[in-house]
């Protein structure tokens, strides 16, 4: 790699492929050459539909309008997640965006909440947050930056999007910048026999393409990463026994929701996805408990509007590469690992990985250093993101079928466990690093799926009780002020970003 590095090839399209040729043509300024080269015969999974917050941050570093941005890709707006059936059957709540409350002293606002609770005489935890007080009226903004201190200030959003027009938005916006895409199906990976770096692919055409840097985006298969590079997958299905999932779009319905909905099953979950154009659904199961033709059944007798594609069944380990920077080839999106979309991480972690190989960016030599600390950083996501959806599952009274018994009473990742006994205690939670999930995210699964803990903390104690009633009473009253003059989902989606007609 003599002389600095010049060439980037990007093996693949679909959401991951060209998230990667957008941005690294944007902040690279012509610095080095990208291409990339992709098969219009091979598909994209493509049902990557919902995101989280930080995906604002990946468009605001592309300077992307929102409005355009939403209109091209039939986006609407999404304020969280609503969990039904996951603790118990008939039981639901939301993992919202954003902040819970306000803190009091030294102490966040749940750990009032809390001392209420064990009284037996709090409302619901959903009214201290206007994220999921907002959701469950279907009403939406986005946050008002003149708002100061008022829950409209501290509205948190995210994005529901049509997968497949996300990525022809971004290749547009990519070839604009310079990205050359080239039409082929990859056919053989050249490794240098001196230290098995790769050198080039080859194309059924016969044309070989050589690189300094090759990023692999070829989905499951992993073209380079795995196929050519042999480096090693780590399987986590032992915690995540998910292994299928058939999505199949129907007809937008009436109940326009600024949330996703994850419905729990008899062995999985089917999320519902509202956009502009239709409604995506799909049904995660897991094959050791439940067979196709079933999951199927379930799939379509709850979907809420017409069936307008044939299913898309899919096969999936959860997992990732062991390394997934390795020499001179890193893996995203799925060629990276999966971890099954129940919180919407899968367009993060592409985005996380691009930003951390800017931050990591090798020059001609590779150092080894640069390529340890993506790994370590990279590791650490991950896993971290592992440990919050195993404890949908984990944390569960259900034992109606074989998978929740399974589920509920199966060991977890230690990193998980401590973090589940420190709550179970008296409430607490730490953010670990710059691991991804907030405090409040964690606290709003735990508390949603009936982990209620032992105790508060005792700190709690300083104020009296009318004190604490008189405090979460306060923001209860004002979060349901502000929600009573949002306007609907519908109407500021319609007033903001009313896109055509599908084609």
């Amino acid at each position: 790699m003599a002389g600095g590095l010049k060439t980037i090839l990007i093996v693949g399209g679909g959401s991951a492929g060209w998230m990667a040729a957008a941005l690294l043509s944007h902040l690279f300024q012509g610095l080095y050459r990208i291409k990339l080269v992709e098969s219009e015969d091979i598909g994209t999974v493509g049902v990557g539909e919902a995101t989280i917050p930080a995906i604002k941050k990946f468009n605001e570093l592309l300077e992307l309008d929102e409005v355009q941005f939403m209109r091209l890709t039939q986006g609407t707006f999404k304020l969280g997640i609503q969990f039904n059936n996951w603790d118990r059957i008939g039981s639901s709540y939301i993992h919202g965006f954003g902040v819970i409350g306000q803190d009091l002293g030294w102490l966040r606002c749940h750990q009032y909440w809390l001392k209420i609770k064990l009284k037996g005489e709090a409302s619901d935890f959903a009214n201290f947050s206007i994220n999921t007080a907002a959701a469950l009226e279907n009403k939406f903004m986005p946050a008002r930056a003149d708002a100061g201190d008022s829950p409209i200030g501290h509205i948190a959003h995210a994005y529901h999007f049509d997968a497949g027009l996300y990525a022809k938005f971004l290749r547009t916006y990519a070839e604009d910048r310079g990205v050359i895409r080239q039409e082929g199906k990859i056919v053989d990976v050249a490794l240098r026999a001196a230290d098995g770096f790769v050198e080039s692919v080859t194309l059924e055409s016969g044309e070989q393409i050589a690189a300094d840097l090759f990023i692999d985006c070829s989905g499951f298969r992993g073209l380079i990463i795995e196929q050519a590079m042999k480096t090693g997958f780590e399987d986590w299905t032992h915690w995540l026994p998910c292994d299928r999932a058939i999505a199949i779009p129907c007809q937008r319905s009436d109940n326009f929701t600024p949330y996703t909905k994850a419905t729990a099953h008899g062995a999985g979950w089917q999320w519902r996805i509202p956009l502009q154009h239709r409604t995506g659904n799909g049904h995660v199961f897991s094959s050791q408990y439940m067979d196709e033709a079933e999951a199927e059944r379930i799939l379509l007798d709850n979907l809420d509007g017409e069936q307008l594609a044939e299913p898309n069944r899919i096969r999936f380990t959860t997992g990732k590469r062991e390394k997934i920077w390795n020499k001179n080839c890193l893996a995203l999106g799925l060629a990276a690992g999966f971890l099954e979309p129940l919180e919407s991480t899968s367009l993060f972690l592409v985005q996380s990985s691009l930003i951390r190989l800017i931050r990591l960016m090798p020059d001609g030599r590779f150092d080894q250093a640069n390529i340890d600390e993506f790994n370590r950083q990279t590791d650490f996501e991950y896993e971290r993101v592992r440990d919050f959806i195993i404890l949908h599952y984990k944390a569960t009274e259900r034992d109606d079928t074989p998978f929740w018994k399974y589920c509920r009473d199966m060991e977890v990742p230690d990193t998980l466990q401590r973090k589940m006994d420190l709550f179970s205690a008296n409430g607490r939670i730490f953010r670990e690093d710059e691991e991804l999930f907030s405090e409040e995210s964690w606290i709003q699964v735990m508390l949603g799926q009936g982990m209620i803990p032992k105790g508060y903390d005792p700190l709690v104690d300083i104020r009296s009780e009318a004190q604490v009633v008189q405090f979460l009473g306060h923001i209860e009253n004002v979060i349901g002020k502000c929600v009573a003059v949002m306007p609907t989902h519908a109407d500021f989606v319609a007033k903001y970003c009313e896109a055509k007609a599908a084609m």
